[in-house]
């Protein structure tokens, strides 16, 4: 591709600055950690997990699962506990809520509530037919609705601080080097 040129080559922005020669490290680390200056050795640096970004269909599948999951384990640990239930869907519904990519933010705080109601069912305490099945999942909704209303507002409010973010990120004046 040809590069066109519009200034000359004696013009101040086409004129490359002179780099300064830097002194070259050695490539190999010093021997038992500590520089030969005698200064104090550099700590490795941390190695970080990688941003997981989950698409909003992803978003409700985790929270789903999770939700299943963690009934699961309050029937195996607490008997069936609707407390401990409760308590564990708040920290699902915010790691939904932070690990949807940006696109997606406002399915986090619909399906923390499909996940709540998906995990519920073996822990609700119906016993028989459908009938009693249905009743059991909708009196431990009725009966624990504050877990549930509690776990969607720290959803929600995490997807708004998430958004304004975003937002002030996109109206930040963009500079160039």
């Amino acid at each position: 591709m040809e590069r066109y040129r519009t200034r000359s080559a004696d013009h101040p922005q086409r004129q490359q600055p002179e780099r300064q020669q830097q002194p070259r490290r050695p490539a190999a680390p010093p021997i038992g950690g500590v520089p030969a200056q005698g200064g104090r050795p550099q700590p490795a640096p941390a190695r970080r997990l990688p941003r997981a970004r989950l698409t909003g269909l992803g978003g409700g599948l985790f929270a789903c699962v999770a939700m299943t999951l963690v009934a699961g384990i309050a029937w195996l640990l607490f008997g069936g506990s609707l407390l401990a239930y409760g308590l564990l869907f708040l920290p699902v519904a915010a790691a939904t809520a932070l690990w949807v990519r940006p696109a997606d933010l406002i399915t986090a705080p619909i399906s923390a509530p499909i996940a709540f109601a998906v995990g519920v069912w073996p822990i609700s305490g119906g016993s028989g037919g459908f009938g009693a099945e249905l009743m059991g999942i909708v009196s431990a909704l009725s009966l624990h609705a504050g877990w549930l209303y509690g776990g969607t507002l720290i959803s929600a409010l995490i997807v708004v601080v998430r958004k304004a973010v975003l937002i002030s990120r996109r109206r930040l004046p963009r500079r160039t080097a």
